[in-house]
């Protein structure tokens, strides 16, 4: 929720801040698929699985996180029941809500059992984790409240995303405790990479081209969204 306080800042030229905050969002989100997600997956599958079944298994998985969503893309309806201001930008704003929520989840379920079995591994990666977490708040809070113009839609949707995390956490607790094993992990990271990358690539990203005179500050936070990842594994 902490990325949504941008919503509270007053500014005349708000297209200034919707680019910084998609360029940002995209550059988190590209980042955390490359350098965090497809990696740690590959490493799950490689440990019960030959090299070439992980490659294989792996980048197919990324292609099905791409194709759901370019479904979610698809059927998601142009013309929200909401009113609002900028339909296609409440549409790349409720995207990232569904894609993050379907992060959410496994990262929930993920932390609870790497805490269960280690204390202090599972508090490093809750705080790596919620330093990504802001960001994923400001992808979701800043293109709906710029679109709808309702700081309370905004938090609301952003409230849905971030309950996402312990929800996974819950569900590991009550049925999943058992069953979760490092296939099943490494097959769910390479998905939502693809859904990450997708989003990046065909939502976040062309968003901002509709503000070609700001390209300078959509390369410098797209940078600054990929260095604040990468801060993450100096933790």
């Amino acid at each position: 929720m902490i990325g949504s306080l941008l919503i509270f800042v007053n500014k005349k030229n708000h297209n200034k801040i919707v680019i910084a905050s998609l360029s940002f969002a995209a550059g988190v989100m590209i980042t955390v698929s490359i350098t965090d997600l497809i990696p740690e997956s590959i490493i799950l599958l490689r440990s019960n699985l030959s090299e070439i079944s992980t490659i294989l298994i792996s980048f197919l998985a990324v292609i099905l996180g791409v194709i759901i969503s370019m479904l979610i893309d698809y059927y998601l309806p142009d013309k929200p029941k909401i009113e609002t201001k900028d339909s296609s930008l409440f549409k790349v704003g409720i995207i990232s809500m569904v894609a993050i929520i379907m992060h959410n989840i496994p990262e929930g379920i993920a932390t609870f059992v790497a805490t269960n079995s280690d204390v202090s591994l599972g508090i490093s990666l809750t705080i790596a984790i919620a330093m990504h977490n802001i960001p994923e708040g400001i992808s979701i809070s800043i293109p709906i409240y710029y679109s709808t113009g309702s700081r309370k839609t905004a938090l609301m949707y952003t409230f849905i995303s971030a309950i996402s995390e312990p929800f996974g956490a819950l569900l590991a607790l009550i049925f999943l405790k058992n069953y979760i094993n490092d296939i099943i992990l490494g097959i769910l990271f390479s998905s939502i990479a693809g859904i990450m990358l997708q989003i990046s690539f065909c939502e976040l990203l062309p968003a901002v081209k509709k503000y070609q005179k700001n390209r300078k500050i959509k390369l410098v936070f797209f940078l600054l969204g990929a260095i604040f990842m990468l801060l993450k594994f100096t933790i």
